[in-house]
């Protein structure tokens, strides 16, 4: 919970897939206007999280007001996904979906981000993730120069 009681994380159900769909494509047109136009409608892209990301990741969404808000998503250490509605950044929400992913992630997460992505970045930064490394965009279908960031739990010992 948030200290304001209203937002909340639980696990992703099927149920979830068409509104995740919607995050997804509308977070990216307005976050990241760099990217080349969205070939795939609504319908696929939930199609995408339906048999896809539901089946093949530990995903979780928030939600706020009885509304999902935003969604995140886990790949064994490497938080494949990361999306909140255009309306609900700068809540905190993407903190709670974070901390939830780093609670199930004891030896630490990984996760790849476009270099052109400076408000991402700044976010990961203030939440204690590193440069790994960088690449030119051949490891992703937008060709973007991105990079790996990383995060460890600090040592308790």
């Amino acid at each position: 919970m948030s200290d304001d009681g209203r937002t909340r994380i639980r696990r992703a159900e099927q149920a979830d897939a068409a509104t995740i769909a919607r995050i997804h494509m509308t977070s990216r047109s307005a976050t990241m206007p760099y990217l080349p136009p969205q070939k795939r409608d609504h319908e696929q892209v939930t199609r995408w999280a339906r048999d896809v990301l539901l089946r093949r990741h530990r995903t979780w969404v928030a939600v706020r007001d009885a509304e999902i808000a935003g969604y995140a998503a886990l790949d064994g250490s490497m938080l494949e996904h990361l999306y909140l509605r255009p309306d609900m950044r700068r809540l905190g929400i993407g903190t709670l979906l974070l901390d939830e992913i780093r609670r199930h992630s004891p030896d630490g997460v990984r996760l790849h981000v476009f270099q052109q992505n400076t408000d991402a970045r700044a976010f990961y930064a203030s939440h204690g993730f590193t440069l790994l490394d960088t690449d030119d965009g051949s490891r992703n279908m937008e060709n973007l120069p991105d990079m790996t960031l990383g995060w460890t739990p600090r040592d308790t010992r």
